[in-house]
């Protein structure tokens, strides 16, 4: 073997050496970066806008694998967690699916049966009821003579809230007296005649609105504040 040849060996064995230490370099990154980022486990993100208080559907989300360092406690797992539930606030698309993000939705109770009603978006604390909320429905009726005062009555109280649907406009057919033109269809789950009572004020009172009651308070208004008439007030002179 001539001096070339020796020169062509001992090259040749510095470039495999080379590459076995620049092997070794980057199965060591590559063993870091694993070991910083931790294993990796399921989670779900969304695929499009979800809207608060509709159904979530297997089609909105997305099965994705994220390093578990990095996931909130509240990230959810598996589609038990969310199928047959509500979004409880508006989702947006991308966003990592959470249980805090999700409700379930209330069940009837024997005797109960749902009734929907639209309620004015303005005027029906618009974004603040969700369903299991409980709220008190005032009606507001025109006198039955010119010369009788309007009256506004809490004619259902403590109703349950079970869907809260997404904000639609008001059919321009409807006569009544609508504060703002866009409206919330709210689902509740009543008894017959309290049902009754909502469907005939949807049907003749001048306005409907809802008050949102404080989360455990389940004391009824008192009997002589259900009614009220600007006359008939205190502080008013007739």
């Amino acid at each position: 073997m001539n001096s070339r040849q020796r020169r062509g060996v001992v090259l040749l064995v510095v470039s495999v050496l080379c590459a076995a230490v620049a092997l070794a370099g980057v199965v060591a990154v590559v063993r870091d970066a694993r070991s910083q980022v931790g294993p990796k486990v399921t989670a779900y993100e969304l695929t499009r806008d979800v809207p608060a208080y509709t159904a979530l559907t297997g089609s909105q989300v997305r099965r994705i694998s994220v390093p578990r360092r990095w996931l909130p406690d509240a990230a959810i797992h598996s589609p038990q967690e969310y199928q047959g539930k509500i979004a409880a606030v508006p989702l947006t698309k991308g966003s990592l699916l959470q249980s805090d993000m999700v409700a379930a939705r209330p069940d009837l109770q024997p005797g109960q049966m749902e009734i929907a009603i639209m309620i004015d978006a303005e005027t029906g604390v618009a974004g603040k009821i969700t369903p299991g909320a409980r709220v008190n429905i005032f009606a507001t009726f025109a006198g039955r003579k010119d010369t009788d005062p309007d009256v506004s009555r809490i004619i259902v109280a403590n109703a349950q809230v079970i869907d809260v649907g997404e904000i639609k406009a008001f059919d321009k057919s409807d006569d009544a007296q609508r504060v703002s033109e866009q409206g919330v269809p709210i689902t509740f789950a009543l008894g017959a005649e309290d049902a009754q009572r909502v469907a005939y004020a949807e049907s003749f009172a001048r306005h409907v609105r809802l008050a949102l009651v404080a989360p455990g308070d389940t004391s009824p208004p008192p009997a002589g504040s259900r009614s009220y008439t600007l006359a008939g007030d205190a502080g008013v002179k007739p």
